[in-house]
């Protein structure tokens, strides 16, 4: 399952470097999956829809960084566990319950991600 951030957020922003797809945005900034990514052209979404990879999508959270569930791998592929916890000092990078996913899943959406 992928990652949130809660709103316990101190938004001290250490998660965000550790992030190897750049799933961590800050509060308020748009997103896109081509950020961090070698994506290009369409890409389908957890959720089932179609966006252009480049396309600036609006912010998940206004107030706290957040994560971009269609981007997040619990680093999969890259560490042994999500950085994005392993470095929170408040302990609010916990697993996303509405994302569930398989490790095969997660490192399938990294291929895609870092083609």
């Amino acid at each position: 399952m992928a990652i949130k951030i809660t709103d316990e957020c101190i938004n001290c922003g250490a998660c965000e470097p550790e992030c190897p797809n750049n799933a961590i945005y800050e509060g308020g900034v748009e997103w896109s999956i081509a950020d961090g990514t070698n994506v290009k052209g369409q890409y389908t979404l957890v959720d089932g829809t179609i966006v252009d990879a480049s396309q600036r999508n609006a912010p998940i959270a206004v107030d706290t960084y957040y994560i971009v569930p269609s981007k997040c791998t619990e680093c999969q592929g890259f560490h042994e566990e999500p950085q994005c916890a392993a470095v929170c000092p408040v302990d609010c990078c916990v697993p996303d319950e509405m994302y569930q996913e398989t490790v095969e899943e997660l490192l399938g959406k990294k291929e895609r991600l870092h083609i």
